[in-house]
């Protein structure tokens, strides 16, 4: 048992999670990791406001799947939450801290189309079903002249929909069918260099009360160095446009090597994001690179840089309409890294 583990003594630490396959094995992993440190743990099964709604993620509200867990925190029901990062609000919640970011899975997004196909395979007209503007707007970009579908339900019936003929594809997020143990049924992995994932995609928080220091002792152990960079300044980026986890943002910060003027290697964080029109007709697109203990500011950096070139009128979201893929699309583009732009 770890010295921090110690200071809890017989305590049980209930872990609260969302009911649906993923967010159960999400937080098994989270329950298992800290169980691994000598702490006895439970898990607490939390309805949200989300599971029990059909309508799209942008009508129900941001935080929809987070609030409940937050509540059961807050009102000790629970002493940890686990979310899907990429869910909760950038605003900052005093009641709470998130003490660890465990490490990250592969956050790009997923294609799941019938007959094996690629995007670029998928003939003009084929339907394809996602409810995240951010994912329609980038669809709608590439002018590929496909049918976006509304679509929400979990995984198991997202693929469904492609295996029954109901849809031609899905696109998901690639970390879901992961941890789910799913991989088989992705047809690609969309680059980011050519689709950028949401801010946070793939990464989980494991939330305490501020105030619970001993249990915030344990779970930091569970923290990955570079996870937290990179979503941290993911979220910065969303949190300086003012925009939510609704709007059509994509960001995508990763730990690279570079090489100084003497030839050593040391480590940097590039941020690339994005803001789209839902209806794919502009995308504008700007990206940093900068010390890893600089990530809030690169995040902030990169979404200045996308305000400059007009990124506010873009990140009001409406519940747009299932259309074709724009046929023709502006793309604007900006770089901060020695005066040339990172984002290919």
């Amino acid at each position: 048992m770890s010295a921090n583990a110690g200071a809890l003594g017989d305590r049980v630490v209930r872990i609260g999670t969302r009911g649906s396959l993923l967010a159960t094995t999400q937080a098994e992993t989270v329950r298992a990791a800290i169980t691994a440190t000598g702490v006895r743990t439970e898990l607490v099964v939390v309805a949200t406001a989300g599971d029990k709604s059909a309508a799209p993620v942008q009508e129900i509200g941001v935080g929809v799947f987070t609030a409940a867990l937050r509540e059961a925190l807050a009102d000790k029901t629970i002493d940890v939450a686990v979310h899907s990062y990429k869910d909760l609000p950038t605003a900052e919640d005093p009641r709470f801290r998130i003490a660890a970011i465990p490490e990250r899975e592969d956050a790009r997004d997923a294609l799941v189309a019938r007959d094996g196909l690629v995007l670029g395979e998928l003939p003009a007209g084929s339907t394809i079903g996602t409810s995240a503007p951010r994912r329609i707007a980038q669809l709608r970009a590439l002018g590929l002249g496909l049918d976006v579908q509304p679509l929400r339900g979990n995984l198991d019936t997202r693929i469904g929909k492609v295996t029954k003929g109901e849809l031609d594809a899905v696109v998901v997020a690639r970390a879901g069918l992961a941890r789910i143990g799913r991989l088989d049924v992705v047809t690609e992995a969309l680059e980011p260099v050519q689709f950028l994932p949401a801010p946070a995609q793939g990464a989980l928080a494991v939330e305490c009360r501020s105030d619970d220091h001993d249990l915030a002792g344990v779970l930091g152990t569970l923290d990955d160095v570079a996870s937290r960079a990179s979503v941290t300044a993911e979220r910065a980026l969303l949190a300086e446009l003012e925009a939510g986890c609704t709007a059509p943002v994509g960001a995508i910060a990763e730990v690279v090597e570079s090489i100084d003027e003497d030839g050593r290697i040391f480590e940097e964080l590039s941020v690339r994001g994005c803001a789209a029109a839902v209806d794919g007709s502009d995308v504008i697109r700007a990206s940093t690179v900068g010390s890893v203990d600089d990530a809030d500011e690169l995040g902030r950096r990169v979404a200045r840089e996308l305000l400059d070139l007009g990124a506010r009128e873009l990140v009001a979201v409406t519940e747009p309409s299932s259309s074709s893929t724009a046929a023709s699309t502006t793309q604007r583009t900006s770089g901060t890294q020695k005066g040339e732009s990172i984002d290919a």
